[in-house]
């Protein structure tokens, strides 16, 4: 039987593949690498443990509380209604703070300064002013600090919180303010 010519060459090559597979050792397998399912969000972050401080809490009676923005001492300014000088009732728990410290730290002084809007005349806004001063001082009083401690004085307009014109800031300028030793 005669083997048709292209045949030969395929055959050849068959033979020749057979050899070299058969020569070879078998390559060792592989382990298959893992492969990790990762979704976006589920990162795991180890973090440490967090420790919470607790803020100091202010001692009202201490001079530090006076600066001490957590402090109701470190507000200082009681407002008034237009052409009024009767202290607001929500300025009661600021002037029993205020009370309450001057009580306890004989040795403060305080300047109250009585302010008025632009509006009226000047004479009538530092009378205005003073009444207004007075009316902190007697409140203060009330509460607990000595009369020797306390000086009411009035600014009339001359020193606005806002000088813009409207009521916005005029409520703003009717007000009185208390100043401790060294403020003023």
């Amino acid at each position: 039987m005669r083997t048709p010519l292209l045949a030969l060459p395929l055959l050849s090559a068959l033979t020749l593949l057979l050899a070299a597979c058969g020569s070879q050792p078998p390559a060792p397998e592989q382990a298959a690498s893992g492969v990790e399912s990762r979704t976006p969000g589920a990162v795991s972050v180890e973090s440490a443990p967090v420790t919470q401080v607790k803020p100091e809490p202010f001692d009202a009676g201490s001079i530090a509380a006076l600066k001490d923005p957590r402090s109701p001492l470190s507000k200082r300014s009681i407002y008034f209604d237009y052409d009024s000088y009767v202290v607001k009732d929500e300025f009661q728990s600021l002037l029993t703070a205020h009370g309450k410290f001057l009580s306890a730290n004989q040795k403060m002084k305080m300047l109250i300064q009585g302010n008025a809007d632009e509006r009226g005349s000047r004479e009538y806004n530092l009378a205005l002013g003073q009444k207004r001063a007075e009316a902190v001082k007697k409140a203060l009083a009330l509460l607990g600090a000595r009369e020797d401690q306390m000086e009411a004085v009035s600014l009339g307009e001359e020193k606005p919180a806002c000088t813009d014109s409207g009521e916005a800031c005029w409520a703003k300028n009717r007000r009185g303010d208390m100043l401790y030793t060294g403020e003023f």
